[in-house]
C-alpha cells in the first residue's frame, strides 16, 4: 500500500498527452511519463485493502502494492526490482496493456482506480534512465540448446527466463526485425521501436541468439500476413538441432470479410496497412497505400481498428469511420456487476479523440466497385441483436463512400502450416493444442515441441503472451534440467 489515508487526499492524476494538432503530425509516442512528485502521489493513493485484487487481475501477477508503496517511498530501483520479478518487458505493458490491474482494483468500486500503469511506465523509464537495467547474464551454462519460434512478447519472454538460466536459446524470426506485433503491427506512436530494441540488446548481452528473415517449418505463408524470410529452416531440422522447441509465431491468420467487392482495390487486411506504415517510419520505405485526401471505413472496433484510425489520422484522412458489429456498449459499467473483472463499457481511445466517427451495430454487406477494380463506396446495414443473436434490421441499408476500407476484425488463428510441419495436434479453434496446468503443461503432444502465447490460447493481450512466455520458460527448464528455479 502507498499512505494509509492517500486514496482519501489525492485524486487520479492520468499521464500528459500531446495536444492532438501537433502529435498528428508526427509518429512519436506522445505520452509523457509522470514525473517524480506525481509518481510518488500517485502510490500513496494505493489503499490497504486487504485482498489486493489487482495482483489476479494482472495476468503476470505483478506484485502491485508492493511496488506502489515503494513508488511513494521514493525507492525507485527496488520499485523495479520488484516489478522485473514478475514481468520481462515492464516497457511494453506500461505502454500498450489496457490494464486489467485497473480495472480489478479495490478503489475502483467507488472512485477512480490508482493509476497502476501510469506508475509502471514511470518505474521502467526511471530504471532505464538510471541505468539500473543491465544485462543479467547466467553464471554458469547447461549445454542444453532451445530454438524459439516466434519473437514477440511470449518468445521473448521465454527466451529471457531460459537464457538467465544457463540454456543457449536461439529465437527465429521470418520478418526482419525482432518484436513480433510489437515491433509490426502496432503503431510507432504507441510503442517507439527504440524500446524494444533496447530490449534486444539486453537480451544478445545475456546470450540470446537472434536470427530475422528465417521462416521455419513451411513456406506457405497465407495472404495478409508479411513475410520478409529469405532462408527457411524445416522443422526437422529444429528437432534434431535443439534439445527442446518453442512455438510462440502468434496468432497471425486474420478474420475475412467474405462479401462481395472483397477483391477490389483499397480493401485491405488491416495489417496490410500497419506494417509497411511501421516500416516507413523505421526504414523509410514508403508505404504504399496512403489514404491522404481519401474516405476511410475501418470494420472492427477494437485496438487493431484503432490502430488504423490513428494512422489514418496522421496521412490525412478526408474522413474516418470505424464500424463495429455489436451495439454500442455503455459508457460506464456496472460495477456491482463486473468487479473485479474486465468490464463492458465504451472505451475510447487516443487516436477515436483525433478524429473519427464510431458507428455500432453495423455489418458490411458489400464493396461498391467505380468500374476500374477499385472501393467507391460500401454498403452497410443496421442490425440488432437478441438473445446473443444477429439480425438485420428491415429498410436499414446504406451506403458510404469509401476509397480504403481496413479489415480489423481480429485474427482466427496461428499459421496451420507451421503446426502441420511438426505434427502439432490442434484444438477446436485450429491453435496449438497444450494445457497451462498440470504435469506436462504447455509440452504439444509432439516430444519436446512447446507452445506458448497466441500460437496457443489465440489472440490476446500483451500481458498474456508474456505470462505464457515465462511459464513455457519453466515447464521447458525442468523438461530439460528435471527440476527448475523459474518462478511460475
Amino acid at each position: 500500500m502507498g499512505k494509509p489515508t492517500g486514496f482519501i487526499e489525492y485524486e487520479r492524476l492520468s499521464e500528459a498527452h500531446d495536444p492532438v494538432a501537433s502529435r498528428l503530425k508526427h509518429y512519436k509516442e506522445f505520452v509523457h511519463t509522470l514525473n517524480d512528485s506525481d509518481a510518488k502521489t500517485q502510490g500513496a493513493r494505493c489503499m490497504d485493502c486487504g485482498v489486493p485484487f489487482c495482483n489476479t487481475g494482472c495476468p503476470v501477477n505483478n506484485i502491485i502494492p508492493d511496488w506502489n508503496d515503494l513508488v511513494y517511498r521514493g525507492n525507485w530501483k527496488q520499485a523495479l526490482e520488484v516489478l522485473h520479478s514478475t514481468n520481462n518487458f515492464p516497457d511494453f505493458t506500461g505502454r500498450i496493456c489496457p490494464a486489467p490491474c485497473e480495472a480489478a482494483c479495490t478503489l475502483g468500486i467507488n472512485a477512480a482506480p490508482v493509476g497502476i500503469k501510469s506508475i509502471e511506465h514511470f518505474i521502467i523509464d526511471k530504471g532505464w534512465e538510471m541505468g539500473w537495467v543491465v544485462p543479467l547474464p547466467a553464471k554458469s551454462k547447461t549445454g542444453k540448446k532451445v530454438a524459439i519460434v516466434g519473437s514477440g512478447p511470449a518468445g521473448l519472454a521465454a527466451a529471457q527466463q531460459l537464457v538467465r538460466v544457463g540454456h543457449e536459446v536461439t529465437v527465429f524470426e521470418k520478418n526482419d526485425r525482432i518484436g513480433g506485433l510489437l515491433g509490426y503491427g502496432i503503431p510507432d506512436f504507441k510503442l517507439e521501436k527504440t524500446v524494444i530494441d533496447r530490449r534486444v540488446a539486453q537480451m544478445e548481452a545475456e546470450g540470446v541468439v537472434f536470427k530475422t528473415r528465417v521462416i521455419v517449418g513451411s513456406k506457405d505463408v497465407p495472404a495478409g500476413i508479411i513475410n520478409d524470410a529469405t532462408e527457411f529452416i524445416s522443422a526437422e531440422a529444429l528437432q534434431k538441432n535443439f534439445d527442446a522447441v518453442i512455438l510462440a509465431a502468434g496468432s497471425e491468420v486474420p478474420r475475412d470479410l467474405p462479401v462481395p467487392g472483397r477483391e477490389l482495390k483499397g480493401v485491405h487486411a488491416a495489417l496490410e496497412f500497419l506494417i509497411p506504415q511501421n516500416k516507413e517510419v523505421q526504414q523509410g520505405k514508403k508505404n504504399p497505400i496512403n489514404v491522404k485526401g481519401k474516405h476511410v471505413i475501418v470494420i472492427g472496433g477494437g485496438d487493431t481498428g484503432s490502430d488504423c484510425v490513428g494512422t489514418s489520422n496522421r496521412h490525412g484522412a478526408a474522413s474516418v469511420i470505424q464500424f463495429e458489429l455489436l451495439p454500442l456498449p455503455p459508457e460506464q459499467e456496472n460495477k456491482a456487476l463486473t468487479w473485479p473483472y474486465w468490464p463492458y463499457k465504451l472505451r475510447t481511445s487516443s487516436s477515436h479523440e483525433e478524429g473519427c466517427v464510431r458507428d455500432f451495430a453495423v455489418a458490411t454487406k458489400a464493396f461498391i466497385d467505380d468500374g476500374q477494380g477499385k472501393v467507391k463506396a460500401l454498403q452497410a446495414v443496421r442490425v440488432e441483436w437478441q438473445g446473443g443473436k444477429m439480425s438485420e434490421v428491415a429498410g436499414s441499408e446504406f451506403e458510404l463512400p469509401c476509397d480504403a476500407a481496413f479489415l480489423a476484425m481480429g485474427f482466427t488463428n496461428p499459421v496451420g502450416a507451421l503446426l502441420d510441419a511438426f505434427g502439432v495436434a490442434k484444438d477446436a479453434r485450429q491453435n496449438a493444442k497444450a494445457t497451462t496446468d498440470g504435469e506436462g503443461c504447455y509440452q504439444t503432444n509432439v516430444t519436446k515441441v512447446f507452445a506458448a502465447g497466441d500460437v496457443r490460447r489465440g489472440q490476446s493481450l500483451v500481458v498474456w503472451a508474456i505470462r505464457e512466455g515465462r511459464q513455457v520458460a519453466r515447464e521447458v527448464d525442468a523438461f530439460l534440467m528435471g527440476a527448475t528455479t523459474l518462478p511460475r
